[in-house]
């Protein structure tokens, strides 16, 4: 007993000293995740202008607010969504494009909030400056053209961006960011292909070179609190359980939104497969689930996963700093097992061609190519 023990120390301890050397240790605060509905949710249960109570965003499935919305005209879903932007904005089961248009609204009004905020005299200079970053931000996500399905200024804030037309396309994919993505980062410049937003740019560009222009959307899904570098609670899964929860709401919403489309092959990066892998995502859910630069599931091995939908692990190449991390979970720390480990049961993927730990999505390596073959429905060449 005390061996075991004492072995269990020994492993946390290399844990922690392989996080802090591996990816250079952020001494940073722990992350309060984000949870519960949107903000304005009760306002939105308590608004019976229809002379009916409208599903509750913390409990009513996906296909209960599809429901609820299809039987309005309209017009009706425009004024719930210009009445609760928030509310709708992150209502999954709401048409996508409803989705957007209360997004826009709710981007606005953040807007003009934060450019208040920027030149309140009760606030400090970098309170100023804090609000006009901010506000920087809610400008970009209004520009023209772009998709905003979720949008949540609370905490560091959470936005999820659509590419393609989720309502034609006949596969779609959700890409999972891990450490330090939030609503200022997720498609922040110099990190092309580091972020949900670049990966799921580059996925859409490659399917699009090998199927008809238009077959596809990708969701570039900042939907919940990551770590911050890579500290304790990156080598925890509590952000993970809460990102779980998020995760199956909007696999299924996608699910009962996207018509014709198959359930999302899902790509989880980093951290975010720990979320997957506590997700344990179903048929109705996903097609597919990939990982890549990952540093466990949380789980033990693919058994513990629905068995109905396929586990992909991305082979890491060399120059990828999570190889130095011990796949251990131990004393809370760790996330088990590595899903490219010949006895974990996922199958392989090959990376020939990437560098780093976010060089999986650059063009031209043979991940990038079989990961767009897998959200086409094929079999990607060099699986294994």
């Amino acid at each position: 007993m005390l061996l075991r023990f004492r072995r269990a120390l020994a492993a946390t301890a290399i844990t922690v000293g392989a996080l802090a050397g591996a990816g250079g240790w952020a001494a940073a605060d722990t992350q309060r995740a984000v949870t519960g509905p949107p903000p304005g949710s009760a306002a939105w249960v308590a608004d019976t202008t229809l002379g009916v109570r409208p599903p509750d965003p913390a409990n009513a499935p996906p296909a209960e607010v599809a429901a609820f919305l299809a039987a309005l005209p309209a017009g009706q879903r425009d004024a719930l969504a210009a009445r609760h932007p928030l509310v709708v904005g992150n209502l999954d089961g709401a048409p996508p494009a409803l989705r957007y248009r209360a997004n826009a609204l709710a981007l606005a009004e953040e807007l003009d909030k934060e450019r208040a905020r920027a030149t309140d005299p009760a606030l400090t200079a970098q309170d100023h400056a804090a609000a006009r970053a901010r506000a920087e931000r809610y400008r970009t996500l209004l520009a023209d053209g772009r998709q905003i399905l979720a949008f949540d200024p609370r905490g560091r804030g959470q936005v999820a961006e659509v590419y393609g037309d989720l309502t034609t396309a006949r596969h779609t994919a959700v890409v999972v960011p891990g450490s330090d993505i939030d609503l200022m980062s997720f498609d922040r410049a110099g990190e092309t292909f580091g972020t949900p937003a670049g990966m799921a740019r580059s996925l859409l560009d490659a399917t699009g070179r090998r199927a008809a222009a238009g077959s596809t959307a990708v969701v570039a899904w900042a939907g919940y609190t990551t770590p911050v570098g890579v500290g304790l609670d990156a080598a925890t899964e509590n952000l993970a359980r809460a990102g779980a929860d998020r995760l199956g709401r909007l696999l299924t919403g996608l699910a009962v939104t996207t018509g014709p489309a198959a359930p999302a092959t899902v790509f989880c990066h980093s951290y975010g497969s720990v979320v997957c892998g506590l997700a344990r995502p179903g048929p109705d859910q996903a097609s597919n689930v990939v990982v890549l630069g990952s540093p466990g599931m949380g789980v033990d091995g693919a058994d513990r996963l629905d068995a109905r939908v396929p586990l992909w692990a991305t082979e890491r190449n060399g120059s990828d700093w999570i190889g130095g991390v011990p796949h251990v979970s131990v004393l809370g720390l760790g996330h088990g097992a590595d899903p490219t480990a010949a006895g974990f049961g996922a199958r392989l993927l090959p990376s020939a061609g990437s560098h780093g730990h976010t060089g999986y999505f650059a063009p031209g390596t043979a991940s990038l190519a079989a990961f767009a073959d897998l959200t086409l429905g094929r079999t990607p060449a060099g699986a294994s």
